[in-house]
């Protein structure tokens, strides 16, 4: 394990929704505005956009997307990265959300004005919340 950066966050759900249904949730702002946070996202690489997060507006980059498997951002200034992996499995999606870039654990986090570990345990938590909601929200 290496220690001089903070372990990824990875949250995994199975969603009882075909792959299209859920890419449209993650890959429009109406649909990430449901689950995640209010937002003014574009499927397009390049993108600028901006996350309502409970800290402020935060300022992110679609870096890849590769409809309806995988998209990547860049969110806020520090570095991380949030991917939304999806895989067909039947007539289900599995979805994986992977929140890296983190930097040393005693590192501060600016915004949050604490350390990178304990952003990260906190965001761990948030995440496998958001991500049940994401479940709900589909198969609703």
């Amino acid at each position: 394990m290496d220690t001089n950066h903070v372990e990824d966050i990875k949250q995994r759900v199975v969603i009882d929704a075909p792959i299209d249904k859920v890419w449209k949730k993650v890959s429009t702002a109406e649909g990430i505005a449901a689950w995640f946070m209010p937002n003014d996202f574009q499927p397009e690489v390049g993108h600028e956009f901006h996350l309502q997060s409970p800290f402020g507006p935060s300022p992110c980059k679609v870096i890849e997307i590769d409809a309806p498997y995988r998209l990547s951002f860049m969110w806020d200034t520090d570095g991380w990265v949030v991917s939304f992996i999806l895989k067909k499995v039947g007539e289900k999606t599995e979805f994986t959300l992977i929140h890296g870039g983190w930097k040393h654990p005693d590192e501060i986090v600016p915004k949050a004005q604490d350390k990178n570990a304990v952003i990260r345990d906190r965001m761990n938590a948030g995440w496998e919340g958001i991500t049940q909601k994401l479940r709900k929200v589909v198969e609703g």
